[in-house]
């Protein structure tokens, strides 16, 4: 019998670019940060670690693949 190929799933975390709602300055962020990154430009919050995915505070702009 012949074995059919499985799919390699895809992971659920990626690299966002996330907008300063302050200021506007962007940054590239990870989806399952385990830290709080901050704006450069201004200092706001805008990952909040939660674990296992982090909350996004800021805009996402999109999604870097």
């Amino acid at each position: 019998m012949k074995r059919s190929r499985e799919p390699i799933p895809r992971p659920r975390s990626s690299f966002l670019q996330v907008k300063c709602p302050d200021c506007g300055e962007e940054r590239v962020v990870f989806s399952g940060s385990t830290k709080d990154v901050g704006c450069r430009a201004c200092g706001r919050k805008l990952v909040e670690s939660m674990g296992g995915k982090a909350r996004i505070l800021g805009t996402v702009v999109k999604r870097l693949d």
